[in-house]
Formats: structure tokens, C-alpha cells, sequence
């Protein structure tokens, strides 16, 4: 956190000492070029007031020398008398002329000749060197803000890297701690069946025990590659709906729909299934135990879309990518990785795309589960 709050501090100051530099820089060589604005206007009033035996080989040489500084000459009364190094068109063109002359009035503080017949003032603007230098800070600028967006998207990437490691071994390490109780709870039921207990109970704690052993095997899957195999994809998400409705409350009004029966696609069954337990689950803590929800399957020419939608409690658009970020949660009490696991096994494992599509305060949410068909 210090690291890159100093590197932050640390490129705003090279930053500001840049365009400090490029400014003092860029002050010099106005100065300089005012300096040689005004031996110009010194040499052009020599040769006006010299006479028939004067040298003026001198200001002759210095007028001829600048060829990248505009002027225009003008007197009292704005009239041009002569100018320089402005557009070839603009030789005949008394209105673009005007409009140069006005151009460089905003650029410089004119030069004032003095002269008995009548003042004359020398306006000049800016040479390409001068204009050049104007837009330098500019590119500096839209340089560093660019590296600054590689960095930090590099901290960016590594940040996400390492949580990614982290969930993973959280996964593989909570897999690998729920199989030591399991193991044992096997254990014990080959003892009850032994000692002939009650059948039915022993067949719930089965369940149970089964159970145990489907979370084992998923949180196993996330720190690792799975096994991919061809199946139906609609038989599979309605297997976990029908389970997930059989165990929930009356309340609420579960609906399945599909368009078509059949679409194989590569998937590991005991990851897929945990991806609608959790949109489900989600859904079920959305309505708070009461409303509707829709599990839609849409089957087209070259994708097949799993719609998941409730009559919840809706979400702001501003969290519809929030919500998948690992440790984000609206509920009290809740770690938030639904939602970011849900994501690494679609996208990650299945070669999938998952969203909220839509959402709206206080009437729902629908996410989106996209796969490409084979």
C-alpha cells in the first residue's frame, strides 16, 4: 500500500518538475526570440534613417537572417507596411492579412519604432520552434498518464493473480480439512450398519454424508484443472434446480424453462452444478424466502444462454461487476465468493461469459450464463 502510494507521489513530483523545466525553457526562448525581435526593429529603423553615405551591409544581414519569426509592420493606425514569413497566400490577400495581424497581436507584445514621419509597431508571432515546444508538455503528459495505466494495470493483474492463488488454496485447504471428518464419518456408518441401527437413519446421515463429500469434491476442483466430459446441459442444470427446489421453501414459486432438450457441451458436472446452486442460492437470499424464480435455458444457432432470474431486491447498476469481486457482499454476514467463484468456473473451466443482464431496484435481477456451442 505505501509502495505504491509513494511511486504515485513520487511520479507526480518528476511530473510537475518536468513541466516546471519545459516552462522555464519555454520562457527562455520567448525571451530570446524578443531580444532578436527587437535588433530586428533596431536594424529596420537604421536603414529607414540612414542616410545616402551609410553602411547598412549590418541591418541588411540581420533583417535578411530571420526566416522562421512572422511580422507584419504596421502603423498608428493598424494599416500594414510590410511584413514577412506569412503565408505565400496571404501576399494578395488583404483580409487574410487582417486576420494573421490580429493572430499576432494575441501571440506577442508588439515592438514600437519610432520614427518622426510617423511610429511604426512590429507585431510578430510565435517560430515553429516556440509552437513545437507549446505541445511538448502535452505529449509529456499523455506519455506518463500512460505509463501510469500500464502500471496499473500490471498492479492490477498481479492483484487479482494473487487472489486467485489465494481462493484456490483457501479451496484445495478446506477440501482437504472436510476429508478428515468424512473419513471417519464413513467409518462410523459401516459401524452402525454393522450393529443393525434404525435403516432410515442411517440413510439420512448417508445423505448427509454425500453431501459433505459433493462440497469436498468442488472446493477439491477450484485449486485445480477438472475433468471435462460431454453432457447435456440442460438435463444438468435441471438436475440441480430440481434439487434446489425440493429443498427450499413453499414460498417461493421455482419455474423452469427451456427451448430446447438437448445441447452437449464440455462440462464437469459437480462445478456446473455448484454455478446454478449458487445464482439459485443467490436468487433465494435475494427474495428473502419469498417471491418467484426462473431458471430459462435459450438454445441458438451458435450459443446456448442460461437465464437465472428473481423478483428480489434488485441491484444498482453501479455494482453489476462489483459483484462478482472476491469479498464483495450486500448481506451482514457473508464472505462474498458465491459470485467470484461462480465466475472462475464459468470462465475459467467452462470457456464461458456470466452477468447481470439487467436489474432493476426493488422489482429483480436476471444474470446471464453464456456458453459457445461445439
Amino acid at each position: 500500500m505505501y509502495t505504491r502510494w509513494f511511486f504515485l507521489i513520487f511520479s507526480l513530483g518528476i511530473l510537475i518538475l518536468i513541466l516546471w523545466n519545459t516552462y522555464l525553457l519555454f520562457q527562455t526562448f520567448k525571451h530570446e526570440e524578443r531580444v532578436k525581435m527587437e535588433i530586428w526593429a533596431e536594424s529596420y529603423k537604421s536603414i529607414n534613417d540612414a542616410g545616402k553615405n551609410t553602411d547598412i551591409s549590418l541591418p541588411l544581414s540581420i533583417l535578411s537572417k530571420n526566416t522562421t519569426i512572422p511580422i507584419i509592420l504596421t502603423f498608428d493606425t493598424d494599416s500594414i507596411s510590410n511584413f514577412s514569413n506569412l503565408p505565400e497566400e496571404a501576399t494578395n490577400d488583404i483580409a487574410l492579412q487582417k486576420s494573421l495581424l490580429r493572430d499576432l497581436k494575441s501571440q506577442n507584445v508588439p515592438i514600437e519604432i519610432i520614427h518622426p514621419s510617423g511610429n511604426q509597431y512590429v507585431y510578430y508571432g510565435n517560430s515553429s520552434l516556440i509552437n513545437k515546444l507549446k505541445y511538448y508538455p502535452l505529449a509529456l503528459v499523455a506519455i506518463l498518464v500512460l505509463f501510469g495505466l500500464l502500471v496499473y494495470s500490471y498492479f492490477r493483474a498481479s492483484k487479482m493473480s494473487s487472489e486467485n492463488k489465494l481462493w484456490a488454496g483457501m479451496a484445495k485447504e478446506t477440501a482437504h480439512q472436510i476429508g478428515t471428518p468424512l473419513s471417519s464419518l464413513l467409518g462410523w456408518i459401516e459401524i452402525m450398519k454393522l450393529d443393525d441401527m434404525d435403516e432410515n437413519i442411517i440413510g439420512e446421515i448417508q445423505k448427509d454424508v454425500d453431501r459433505l463429500q459433493t462440497i469436498a469434491d468442488r472446493f477439491s476442483k477450484i485449486g485445480s484443472e477438472p475433468n471435462l466430459e460431454l453432457l447435456n446441459i440442460v438435463e444438468e442444470t435441471k438436475k440441480s434446480f430440481d434439487y434446489l427446489q425440493s429443498r427450499s421453501s413453499k414460498q417461493i414459486n421455482f419455474k423452469f424453462e427451456t427451448n430446447t432438450d438437448i445441447v452437449n457441451l464440455m462440462l464437469n458436472p459437480t462445478l456446473h452444478s455448484w454455478t446454478i446452486e449458487n445464482l439459485v442460492k443467490n436468487a433465494i437470499d435475494a427474495i428473502k424466502g419469498k417471491g418467484s424464480i426462473e431458471v430459462e435455458i435459450k438454445n441458438s444457432e451458435n450459443t446456448i444462454q442460461i437465464l437465472v432470474s428473481d423478483t428480489g431486491k434488485g441491484i444498482p447498476k453501479n455494482q453489476f461487476k462489483k459483484v462478482f469481486e472476491p469479498g464483495f457482499s450486500t448481506k451482514k454476514r457473508g464472505w462474498g465468493l458465491g459470485l467470484s467463484l461462480t465466475q472462475r468456473i464459468v470462465q475459467k473451466y467452462h470457456k464461458g461469459s456470466i452477468r447481470v443482464l439487467k436489474s432493476e431496484i426493488g422489482k429483480g435481477t436476471v444474470f446471464s450464463i453464456q456458453y459457445k456451442k461445439i
